[in-house]
This record gives structure tokens, sequence and C-alpha cells, in this order.
């Protein structure tokens, strides 16, 4: 068992994040970045992170990945390469290879967080995972929308993936009705995912617009982030508040659709890099605020994952559960 070679991934449209896994301990080592763009595939990657890090050839690789998982193979989404298990394991000789989608591995990673790795948002005290049985959700705002969940009963732990993103925007002010409305010039359906990401902050920012009848400059998703935390520019500042109220609206619907009692978790770029904005904003009230279901949710403690690589983490859970079976 000590002399395996666990090599663990996560993979995103622009970079490809590599470690290492002890296989006597949780958690991972020698983590290195690469730029997917500078490889023909995922193989090539591999072997140049190993040959940077001195590693022998793998016994275990679990990959995490940005993109559906359909019959072991994922296409990343806005990366040109497909992941195939059965191709990864032909080529480095192997039969142990895993893929998850990245949220999945997100999922997985929730056990495994201490203390440090996450901050309340809207509840004052922490409390630890049950470790009989819980039920949890995770979403994630970043390139897309990402959305999981994990279960866990007696010593088994299940993941809940699908393409939660995906769901149908449902507008619960008069201001989201009209952003519903004017998105509808641009898109046939308005889902989730085109209000609550990079592209979706810009998005509301041009709607807003509209809405108001002005013309101004169309800014990046950074900027109206960056101008939302200024407050110099009030689009801005509107655009960021009903983004974070519109997170909140669909993680109470994901707590109640999965019963997450136990937590509703964080992840993805964007709340990572705003988290003063996110702490300020409506997220929380819009959480709490389900009608007859209010007191069931105000129960139900929401967390921001501040964990450097929840991915790795997760990717390493699994690693070390296939180099033991």
């Amino acid at each position: 068992m000590t002399d395996k070679t666990l090599l663990i991934g996560d993979i995103g449209g622009t970079n490809a994040r590599f470690a290492l896994v002890s296989p006597e301990q949780p958690g991972f080592h020698d983590a290195v970045t690469l730029k997917c763009e500078d490889f023909a595939s995922a193989n090539d990657a591999i072997r140049r992170y190993l040959d940077e890090v001195s590693a022998d050839s793998p016994n275990v690789i679990c990959l995490a990945a940005a993109g559906p998982k359909i019959a072991e193979t994922v296409q990343i989404t806005n990366n040109h390469w497909t992941l195939d298990a059965a191709s990864i394991g032909s080529n480095f000789g192997i039969d142990t290879v895993q893929l998850l989608n990245d949220f999945e591995a997100v999922a997985y990673s929730i056990p495994q967080l201490q203390e440090a790795d996450s901050q309340l948002v809207g509840l004052p005290e922490w409390t630890s995972l049950p470790t009989d049985k819980f039920n949890v959700a995770i979403i994630g705002p970043g390139t897309g929308l990402g959305v999981a969940g994990l279960i866990r009963r007696a010593n088994i732990v299940i993941p809940i993936v699908g393409e939660g993103g995906h769901i149908s925007f449902a507008p619960k002010s008069q201001v989201q009705i009209e952003l519903l409305h004017t998105l509808r010039k641009n898109f046939d359906r308005v889902s989730m995912e085109r209000l609550l990401s990079g592209p979706g902050i810009e998005n509301i920012y041009w709607a807003l617009t509209l809405i108001y009848g002005e013309q101004r400059t169309q800014l990046s998703a950074k900027e109206i982030f960056a101008e939302g935390h200024a407050g110099g520019d009030p689009r801005a500042v509107e655009s960021t508040h009903i983004f974070f109220e519109i997170l909140g609206q669909i993680a109470g619907d994901m707590a109640l659709c999965m019963g997450a009692t136990d937590g509703v978790y964080l992840a993805g770029g964007i709340v990572k890099r705003y988290p003063t904005l996110l702490q300020k904003s409506g997220f929380r009230s819009a959480f709490e605020s389900k009608g007859r279901q209010r007191a069931y949710m105000e129960r139900i403690p929401t967390l921001l994952i501040t964990h450097d690589d929840p991915g790795l983490l997760g990717a390493a859970y699994c690693a070390l559960e296939l180099s033991s079976s």
C-alpha cells in the first residue's frame, strides 16, 4: 500500500490541477496547476505533472472534471479535452481510473472539511456534521452553476449529482420578473445558470441597463463585482445585490428538494472571491424566505467553503477508497 502512487486532478475549462495522495492519510501534496491549452490531452498533462514532481507512474488515477459524466467519459466544458477512463487506464497501464463530475468531488470533500475550511453565512455558530447520518447540498457559481448533494448513512457516503444549474429561473420580485422578460430577448429559456455565473452577472447588468433605459458600456463580470464592492456604479451595485439574492433563493430551493437540513455549502470561485459582498447581501434572507417553510429554513446552516481546493480534497478521498478496495 505504501508504495502505491495515487494521482488526483481537478480539471476545469482553463486549468488542470494535479496532486498526489498519501495512502496512509487523508489530504494531498505536491499540487501543481497546468494550463489546459498547453496540452493536447489530459494524458499529456499528467505525464508532464509526473515529470515535474518526479513521481512514479500512478497505480490509481482519480480525476474531477467540469462536465457531465456519461458512460465513464467527460467532455470538459469550455475545454478541448475529453476524458475517457478506459483510454487513460490503457495509456498508463492500470485498471483503477475514476472520473468524477467536479461538483461530485466537492461533495465528497464536505466531511473532510475542518472548522477553518468554511465560513458561516447568516448563523452565529459552527457545528460539525453528525458522524452517523446527514444530508447536505452544495451549490457554486463560477463559469457555470454547479449543484450537488451528499448524504451519509452509517459508513456510506453517497453523492447526488445532476445538472441542477439548468433548472428554470423562478423570479420572486417585480425587478426579477422584469429581468426574466428582458433576458428572454436573448434566450428561449432562462435557466438559473443564465444569472448565477460569470456570464450570468453580465446578463443581469445588461438587462438592468435596458430596464432603466440607460446607455452604459457593458462591463465584464470582474468589473461588475469590483464596482459593486466599491459602490461606484449604481447598476453594478444592484446587479451584485440581485445576484446574491437569487443565489439565496436557489440555495433554499435545493435545501427543500434534498432535505439538506445539515447545511448548504457554497462553492465556486465567485463566492470565494467576494465573501464581503456575500455576507452583506440579501442571500440569507432570500434563503429563509420560503413562506410556510420559513421555520424549517431558519434552522439550516449556510456555509461558504474557504478551503483552497475542495475538488482535490474530494478526489483524494475517492482515490484512497479505490486504493483500499
